[in-house]
């Protein structure tokens, strides 16, 4: 574990209750942040990066006008700036909560540091952020609206600014904690945990994968499974995991090598 880099991204659908506009789950993400704390104390050599979803704050307000297909009309750019204040609106709950847990926690917003070029992200000066985690604090992203060259404006999901980040800041794993204990084989009943995905089954299992019982205009798991894949495949040490985070213990359990959820690996 020594001077590992861990990406932790706190899913919508653990954070908030998605079913119900708005509706924040302080005393779940207090639970994550204690438990993060309690880690820290524990192996100060690890350094980490958060992301975590919008849930029920931007995925309805961005349903509403499909903003992630982009931002053209007076109408759109007005719901462009409601998706941005319900991201927001939720990110403050999240890092309050942290800073509560005395977390070493800065906010990075990606409206304020990405220019997008048709969904994919053209230009993002990450070397403030890369400078705060060499300095031992804790960088937060999330998934956010952000300015598109071609589009107008678009939004951007924390898998995706999780993908631009790995590929230049290297880290050793990924942990997406969500509400599922993993992917499913048999959804909706789900009740069977695919233990692992690498490029070698995946085929075989594709089939298998869902997008989002609820409102989730970023893809859902389908989409996550499918860029955590492309991700191993150009990092091959890498190792991702997806797993419930209703739990916080699950975090520590996963930090110490705990057979957890989904793994995805190249092989």
């Amino acid at each position: 574990m020594k001077n590992e880099l861990i990406f932790l991204k706190l899913g919508g659908s653990l954070i908030t209750d998605k079913s119900s506009s708005n509706t924040a789950l302080p005393e779940v993400i207090s639970g994550i942040a204690s438990e993060l704390k309690k880690i820290l104390g524990q192996f100060p050599e690890i350094k980490w990066l958060i992301g975590h979803g919008s849930g029920s704050f931007g995925h309805h307000a961005a349903s509403k006008f499909n903003t992630q297909d982009g931002v053209l009309t007076e109408l759109e750019w007005d719901g462009f700036h409601q998706v941005w204040q319900a991201a927001r609106n939720l990110h403050e709950i999240v890092m309050d909560e942290f800073i509560k847990a005395e977390l070493p926690v800065l906010s990075f917003p990606p409206s304020a540091s990405i220019i997008a070029e048709n969904k994919l992200i053209r230009s993002w000066q990450i070397d403030p952020l890369a400078a705060a985690v060499n300095k031992g604090f804790i960088p937060v992203i999330y998934g956010d609206v952000v300015f598109d060259t071609l589009l107008g404006g678009t939004i951007l999901s924390t898998e995706t600014l999780f993908s631009h980040l790995a590929t230049r800041m290297m880290p050793d794993r990924i942990l997406l904690a969500g509400l599922d204990q993993g992917v499913f084989a048999d959804y909706p009943a789900c009740k069977e945990v695919i233990s692992n995905i690498n490029l070698s089954n995946i085929e075989s299992l594709e089939h298998l994968l869902t997008t989002s019982k609820q409102i989730d205009v970023t893809g859902g798991m389908k989409s996550k499974v499918q860029q955590m894949l492309e991700l191993v495949s150009v990092i091959p040490d890498l190792q991702v995991y997806i797993f419930s985070g209703q739990n916080p213990l699950n975090l520590e359990r996963i930090i110490m090598g705990g057979k957890i959820g989904t793994q995805i690996s190249r092989s």
